[in-house]
């Protein structure tokens, strides 16, 4: 009886490098989360000066976050969202990242 040879499965190149640039492409999105502890209008302030909001589109995410419980205040790349939920935390909000 021969022995039958069994081969790895191979993966194409291609499929490797599609893999890479989906990873690295996808975007994430910070979530700020509610808090009991910080007052609106510091929220408000945080999120234009972390994020360059105007005023009005800082306090529609802050108004978002106090009724809705979080929003959805960035959609970046994995690199560039870690660094905001890292200074929004910095300034004592809750924050956090998920996928988009």
């Amino acid at each position: 009886m021969a022995a039958e040879l069994i081969l790895p499965e191979t993966i194409e190149q291609e499929d490797v490098e599609s893999k890479v640039r989906d990873a690295f492409e996808r975007l994430w999105g910070v979530v700020v989360w509610n808090d009991p502890v910080n007052l609106m209008s510091y929220v408000v302030y945080v999120f234009q000066r972390v994020l360059n909001m105007s005023k009005q589109l800082a306090t529609h995410h802050m108004l978002e976050v106090h009724h809705k419980g979080k929003s959805v205040v960035a959609r970046e790349t994995r690199e560039k969202a870690e660094l905001i939920v890292h200074q929004l935390q910095s300034y004592g909000l809750q924050a956090t990242m998920e996928r988009v």
